[in-house]
Parts: C-alpha cells; structure tokens; sequence
C-alpha cells in the first residue's frame, strides 16, 4: 500500500505551493476520483511520511485536514480510512494544453441578451480623449476632499445611530436640490446609493412588473435599456424631435418613462417647460412614473437651468436621479435618488434587502463637502472650464473635420454629439459606419462612442459621441486632428 500511494502522488507537480497543502490537495483529488475508494485504509503518518521522504508533521496535517472535511475518518491509535457514504464529482485534472470545456448552465433571458447590449462601453485602461462621462479628475480640489473623509471617519466611529441613508447627507441634498432645482421635499424621500445604475436597477426593481411597458429616450442611455429589461419589462424606443422626448402613445400605455430632459444623452437637448408639462399630463392620465436623470445638471452654459419634473409636478408622478460622479470625479460612486413620499419606505426596505448601501463615512464626508460650500465651488469654477473646453473642441472639429460632421451644441453637460454629415463621400455605406470607425480611431488613440450603437428604435442616424470635460487644450486638439485624419 504504501508504494502504492507513493506511486500515485506526485508533489513535484505543485513545487509552487507549502508541501501541506500541495499533499492535502493530491489526496482529496484521489478521493474524489476515486482512485482511493471509500472505506480504503491508508498507510499510518509515520509509514506515509517515510515512503514520500516528507516530515511525519507534514503528513499529519493533510490527515486532519481532510478529516475535518469529511474525507477520511481517523481515530486514536488507528490508520485513516476513506470516509464512506461521500458522494463525490470527479476533478480530474487537465494535462498541459488540453482545451478548457465551460460548463453548461441555464441562463435567464436577461443574461443571454447581456452580450447584445453594447453595454457597458469597454474603454482602455487608461482614459484618453474623448471618453464620455467623464470629469477632469486633475481640476478636483482632493485636498479639500480628503480633509473631509479624515473627519468623517473618525465622526464615523463615534456614531451611534447609524442609518442607511445618512440624515446629514439627506439634508445638505435637500438645500442643494432645492436651490438648483427647485426640488421641496422631505429628508426620508432622498435615498443614498452606490451608483446611479443602482438607482435606475433599483426603480426597475420596484416599479415595473414582467411585461410592462417601459418608454426611453432614442438614442438614449444603454445603461437605462440594460435596467430595465433587466426587470423584463418590454422597453420601448422613443424617438426625440426638437423638444425631446415624443409623446406617441402605442398598444399599451407606458408604466414608467425614462428621461434626460436637462441635457439628453446623448443630444444635449434641453426639454422645454411646454414639452416638460405635457408628459406631466400625459403620465398622470395614464399612471406611469416618470424618472428624470439630471446626470450632469449641474453644468449649464447658456442662462439657467428649467426646474426639474419634481418641481412642476402636482402629483407623485416623478423620480429624480442625481450622481456625483459627473460633478466630481469617477471614483466617487455615488448616486440619490428622491422619490415620491409615499414610495419611500418601500424604496428604503428594498435598498436593504439588496445591499445597496452607501459606506457611513462617504456618506458624511459628501454632506461636509456640500454643507462647507466647497461643492458648489468647484462646480461653478468647472462650469467655465468646461464651456471653454466644449467650444474649444467645437472650433477644431470644425476646423479638422471641415463639412463632413455637424456638431450639436450642447447648452450645457460634458459630452457633445457629432454627426456624420449627408455630404459624405460617395462610399455611403463604409463612410458611415460609425462603429468601424470608432474602433479605427480607438486604435490611433482617440476614444469615441459610436451613435448609432445608442438608437432603439430602428434609426439609421451616424456620428459620434464626444466628451469634451475631461480633456485640456492640448488634448483636445490632438484628438480632433486625428478624427480630421481619419475622415479625411
């Protein structure tokens, strides 16, 4: 027996690991194979020992370990036996080379659509011009900033009554809301999370049944289509005109309407009062819940801003969505949300019992940040940078690119879209390929998102999707020389 287990195992194999553990793991692989069958007694740890040429110790340790597995039972006094009644699946293992076999599962509906969404946009490791959604990270004020997460933390660890959704984050939101966005409401409406996709997933969650009609814009926003099919609601591509969102009723009425009437994504459009109040009326006629994405509200260029559906409805028919990750930088995930007052303890019972909670001590640097002014600071000082980069990038695409894009001139917001002109060269059909012309430029360098990749009604629309905030002068310029190039 015992040649006949020194023949078997082979720890030269796992050099790489602790020889416990490399021993431990040959002989539960023997187990489960079956090559020891169950009942099977072993050599004593001294014979064991002696026979591989390792220490008595090392034996003893994968002895244990596999009897605290329930792979061998052992007594005092006794050699260790192959525990019985184990119903086990083999884990042979793969000789070099062999091809990896993925095992075979039943997916849901959503997960076999996930590799059709184009959502989310892959990007390169390090972001370049011009990525979208993104804020210039090096303009941030961090000193500020860590300031502020120094205090809360130890603020943190003397709390408390700690609660999901930070009181004095719900308050300093409050003031905020209702100064830029003439938003009235209550400290237990605001509910704190993680990200604005969380946001958008957790209204889906709450509000639409399977089947439902759920209405966005088109183009629109891929994160908002992945939402709320995610909640197998039957979504519906809206197409836009001079003033947003169209109202054309279908079959079946919508029960939730996703919009971006500040700046549409990814138009830049700002929605009217005039179009703003008849969606009201519409969705109050029809019950449907309206949920406003005020994702880069903060940045206007041209007068101020319309108050937020919030602020003009009558009725407990809107949702508004705000991130700090636009304002401020990416890697503060962090979105709001500020419901109806008779929804909100649903919503807060549902963000329990999906774990979308906000850390204490984010929580509270964000209401120090906001609460000390430095917020509000840093948004008007990044108001002018970013209206000076937008016409910056708007100059060279013009003076680049010549007549073959027409660029939309947003009013506000970081990104801006550029269309292909009619006036394309005559190969029509490979010139207005936006998506293989978005990867030609990601391979010179420059990253743009294809427009035609955010329709979900059919349109037959090209350009390209620009963000203009995260990038300096000389970025900028670089950038839009190579698009120049390229289309050229």
């Amino acid at each position: 027996m015992d040649d006949l287990l020194a023949g078997l195992l082979d720890l030269s194999l796992r050099s790489d690991e602790p020889l416990a553990r490399a021993l431990t793991d040959h002989l539960r692989s023997l187990i489960a194979d079956r090559r020891l069958r169950p009942g099977q007694r072993l050599p004593s740890s001294r014979m064991m020992a002696s026979s591989l040429g390792i220490s008595r110790n090392t034996v003893s340790f994968a002895v244990e370990q596999l009897a605290a597995e329930g792979y061998l039972s052992v007594g005092r006094g006794r050699r260790p036996v192959v525990a019985k009644g184990l119903s086990l699946v083999s884990v042979q293992r793969r000789g070099e080379g062999a091809p990896l076999r993925a095992p075979r599962f039943r997916l849901s509906p959503w997960a076999r659509h996930l590799p059709r969404t184009n959502w989310p946009p892959v990007y390169p490791d390090r972001p370049r011009a011009f990525q979208p959604g993104l804020a210039d990270e090096r303009e941030f004020p961090h000193d500020i900033w860590a300031r502020c997460l120094r205090r809360a933390a130890g603020n943190a660890l003397r709390q408390k009554n700690r609660t999901h959704n930070d009181p004095r984050l719900q308050d300093a939101l409050l003031t905020h809301i209702a100064q830029d966005r003439g938003i009235r409401a209550k400290a237990e409406q605001v509910i704190v999370l993680p990200s604005a996709q969380s946001a958008i997933a957790l209204v889906a969650k709450i509000m639409l049944d399977a089947g439902d009609v759920a209405w966005i814009e088109s183009p629109g926003y891929g994160g908002a289509l992945s939402a709320l099919r995610s909640a197998n609601a039957e979504v519906v591509g809206q197409p836009l005109d001079a003033d947003g969102l169209m109202i054309t009723p279908h079959r079946a009425a919508p029960r939730l309407i996703f919009v971006t009437p500040s700046h549409q994504y990814p138009t830049g459009r700002l929605m009217p009062v005039g179009r703003r109040l008849e969606l009201l009326q519409f969705a109050n006629r029809t019950g449907a819940m309206i949920v406003e994405d005020d994702y880069d509200g903060e940045f206007q260029y041209e007068g101020r801003a319309i108050a937020a559906f919030a602020a003009l409805a009558p009725y407990d028919r809107t949702i508004y969505l705000g991130t700090f990750s636009k304002a401020m930088f990416a890697d503060i995930r962090v979105g709001y949300l500020v419901v109806p007052e008779s929804l909100a303890p649903t919503f807060v019972l549902a963000q329990r019992h999906l774990g979308l909670l906000v850390p204490a001590a984010l929580q509270v640097a964000l209401a120090d940040f906001i609460a000390g002014g430095s917020y509000r600071s840093h948004v008007r000082r990044m108001t002018r940078l970013y209206r000076a980069r937008r016409d910056r990038l708007v100059e060279v695409l013009a003076a680049e690119a010549g007549d073959h894009l027409v660029v939309d001139v947003p009013a506000g917001g970081m990104q801006l879209l550029a269309r292909f002109s009619v006036r394309f060269p005559e190969r029509r059909d490979a010139a207005m390929d936006d998506i293989a012309f978005s990867r030609r430029l990601g391979l010179a360098g420059v990253t743009a998102r294809p427009l035609s990749e955010m329709h979900f009604h059919g349109s037959k629309e090209r350009g390209l999707f620009l963000g203009f905030a995260a990038w300096n002068e000389a970025e900028i310029d670089a950038g839009a020389s190579i698009i120049g190039r390229h289309l050229h």
